[in-house]
């Protein structure tokens, strides 16, 4: 059995959503096989699995549908209180 390199949880193969960054672009790719941390949430990719997601953002393939998200500044201030703008 496979375990999570963080917290020692057992990590089993699932097909995951990834929210995957690549320079300024952000996608959700949905579908992407993956082992996963039943305890932490840890997502392991094999190479070929994420140059696979690599190329689908730098293609920009033709998205199945569309999601708005919000974006929100962390800001800490000198005296270590935590707000956003």
């Amino acid at each position: 059995m496979k375990r999570c390199y963080f917290c020692k949880g057992k990590v089993v193969e699932q097909r995951v959503r990834v929210d995957f960054r690549w320079g300024d672009e952000l996608v959700v790719i949905e579908d992407v096989p993956a082992e996963l941390c039943q305890q932490c949430g840890e997502k392991y990719f094999s190479p070929d699995v994420y140059k696979a997601m690599e190329n689908l953002t730098k293609a920009k393939e033709k998205p199945i549908k569309h999601v708005a998200i919000d974006v929100i500044r962390f800001v800490q201030s000198a005296t270590g209180k935590v707000n956003s703008l």
